[in-house]
């Protein structure tokens, strides 16, 4: 049996494509993320690399964070792939929805090392993938958006229908697979204990408003609120991020 490891964001397309992948019988034993080499945060979504690695604490998986800047980042990616080589890992499942670029790369790039690309959300329609999502009972927030599409006050918003329903009426992709918006998976049935979200505040960055998450740690409860996550009292594995 292939044994795959998880293309990581933290938000929801890699978290389910993680959740189609295992829910399907399939072995997952690794998730990969990729860091920032000039800084602490995720190439990804901006999001404090120690929180991304909270998400697989949660989940009780380990992960790899691999350091790389957009210059390396082909060579940074196969060079992580061929760390999980030596883990037994010989497939890499990612979140890649619709932009055929993408599905290409990936494709070429993994076939190069030798390693199965799988993609559980190609071509899957967008409204339907968004609702699977939510009624699978997974629980996110939006936490980057580009400034040309939405303003700062999307930031802390809840991934549910009525948000799906807004985006829609903006003419915006309800996964938001152009960048348009990008978000972070707190709580599901992947996560063995939620990501509990402390303080945190809108930060401008390039052409992007972000969430800039101060506060964070494991908790019986996940703490969130419309638009930005709420104050509250750290957990005992309470962790600070960086700003």
């Amino acid at each position: 049996m292939t044994e795959y490891a998880a293309s990581w964001s933290g938000g929801k397309d890699s978290c389910f494509a993680y959740w189609k992948t295992v829910s399907e019988g399939l072995k997952v034993s690794h998730l990969l993320n990729f860091i920032n080499a000039d800084s602490t945060k995720a190439m990804s979504h901006g999001l404090d690399s120690k929180l991304i690695a909270l998400q697989a604490q949660a989940m009780g998986l380990p992960i790899l964070q691999q350091k790389v800047t957009w210059e390396t980042y082909e060579a940074g990616f196969k060079d992580a792939l061929e760390k999980l080589k030596l883990e037994g890992v010989t497939g890499l499942v990612t979140g890649d929805i619709y932009l055929q670029e993408h599905k290409d790369w990936i494709d070429r790039v993994c076939g190069e090392v030798g390693v199965k690309a799988l993609l559980p959300l190609w071509e899957i329609d967008s409204p339907r993938l968004l609702t699977d999502f939510i009624e699978a009972g997974f629980k996110a927030i939006i936490v980057s958006v580009k400034a040309k599409f939405l303003g700062k006050e999307w930031l802390g918003r809840q991934v549910d229908k009525k948000l799906a329903a807004e985006l829609s009426q903006l003419g915006i992709d309800v996964c938001g697979e152009g960048g348009e918006f990008h978000t972070f998976v707190y709580d599901g049935p992947a996560f063995k204990k939620p990501v509990k979200i402390g303080r945190a505040v809108p930060i401008a960055r390039n052409d992007h408003w972000t969430l800039d998450i101060l506060e964070y740690g494991l908790g019986d409860l996940a703490c969130h609120s419309d638009p930005f996550p709420c104050h509250s009292e750290r957990s005992e594995e309470s962790t600070h991020g960086e700003k």
